[in-house]
């Protein structure tokens, strides 16, 4: 296997882009990551998607966006995981370049989420559950999240406003990055007073339906050395997937990622480092019984003290586990397809120092991780800068 590293990226600001279509959104984040890693072709392209043919009426996105971008005839294609979709598609190309396949690959993510009204998006999103056993029962994601953080207040006597420690921090860090959706700090009084939607899930526990896309330029050692743009390189040392059930009520533990917990234990292994080493972790924060539980089952806390390690303010850019660090998926926004490139893309801006007011002080390994549905397919990666 062959090193892999991070010589551009490129992405678009967060939001409702109701002005831009599916494909320029793409447009908008590859060609300033093929300008950032001084290309003008590559050899593939991979699309990271879960929703453009349900809500945008299109498939077919490799070929689609390789031609709109001035790439037409490369390999290219989409590759879907659900909300996991974007880290899904960097696998894709971190293999194709550590094989040997391909030297210079683009991982791009999009989605576009705000042209549908609520009741079609939230069914869409269902997909990623179990059909016959979750979503035909009528159980939303959001439905789905609030059954696990009711148990996991019941099972570690945690109250509701605990949870509002994640929420004030995404949105504190959101506010130092111009590209977040929701740049605004809150309080954890305005927690307790936002609006429920699935109790004990409200509205700032929740991250926002909104459109994005990130983009990757991923190349062999080789041509990252030949790049002189003055920065950090930045190396994809881990990578590593695992599965679980779609539906919740299959799995030997509903409180317990148990694919968080064998793809982050791959991915210590082969990029040789172990948890006291990473400087921050870019986590799937959908909703926030979400982080407690990735905090738990990656080794950062013990089960049942992830919420604890945010009350006590550990989760912070100065703290001893630094999330979230540009807003997260809860105020940067989470454009589900595209946000695990967007993890990424922010986790290498802080490996080279350029996190501007959210930077993470001495950074040299990151760690990210993105979630398909409920955990059943969990991605992670680990970053170092060189």
């Amino acid at each position: 296997m062959r090193p892999v590293y991070i010589a551009g990226i490129g992405q678009t600001p967060v939001g409702e882009q109701w002005e831009r279509s599916l494909r320029h959104i793409a447009h908008d984040a590859i060609i300033p990551a093929m300008r950032d890693a001084q290309i003008e072709r590559a050899d593939a392209l991979y699309v990271g998607n879960m929703l453009s043919g349900e809500l945008v009426g299109q498939e077919h996105l490799g070929a689609l966006v390789a031609d709109f971008v001035g790439l037409r005839g490369i390999e290219a294609y989409k590759v879907e995981a659900a909300c996991g979709s974007g880290a899904a598609a960097l696998r894709t190309g971190y293999m194709a370049v550590a094989g040997g396949l391909h030297d210079v690959v683009i991982v791009a993510g999009v989605e576009k989420m705000t042209d549908t009204v609520g009741r079609e998006t939230t069914a869409a999103l269902a997909m990623a559950a179990d059909q016959e056993y979750e979503a035909a029962e009528g159980v939303s994601f959001v439905a789905l999240n609030a059954l696990l953080m009711r148990r996991y207040m019941y099972e570690y006597d945690i109250p509701h406003g605990a949870f509002g420690y994640f929420a004030v921090n995404a949105h504190h860090n959101a506010a130092g990055n111009p590209n977040a959706m929701f740049p605004n700090s809150i309080t954890l009084e305005s927690y307790r007073k936002a609006t429920m939607i699935a109790d004990p899930i409200n509205l700032l526990d929740s991250s926002p339906i909104c459109d994005g896309a990130a983009a990757l330029v991923l190349v062999s050692e080789d041509y990252a050395r030949s790049v002189g743009n003055g920065r950090r390189p930045v190396r994809i040392a881990g990578s590593a997937v695992a599965t679980d059930s779609l539906a919740i009520h299959d799995r030997r533990d509903p409180l317990w990622l148990d694919a968080a917990f064998i793809s982050s234990r791959k991915a210590y292994q082969q990029a040789g480092v172990s948890i006291d080493d990473i400087d921050l972790f870019e986590l799937h924060d959908a909703f926030t019984i979400m982080a407690a539980l990735s905090l738990e089952a990656n080794g950062f806390a013990e089960r049942g003290r992830g919420v604890r390690l945010a009350e006590e303010g550990e989760i912070t850019i100065e703290g001893r586990v630094p999330i979230a660090t540009m807003g997260g998926l809860k105020a940067r926004g989470h454009p589900v397809g595209a946000t695990g490139v967007y993890q990424v893309l922010e986790a290498t801006l802080q490996l080279q120092g350029l996190a501007g007011p959210n930077q993470v002080e001495n950074a040299s390994i990151a760690m990210t991780q993105n979630i398909g549905g409920s955990g059943a397919t969990i991605l992670t990666h680990i970053l170092v800068g060189e």
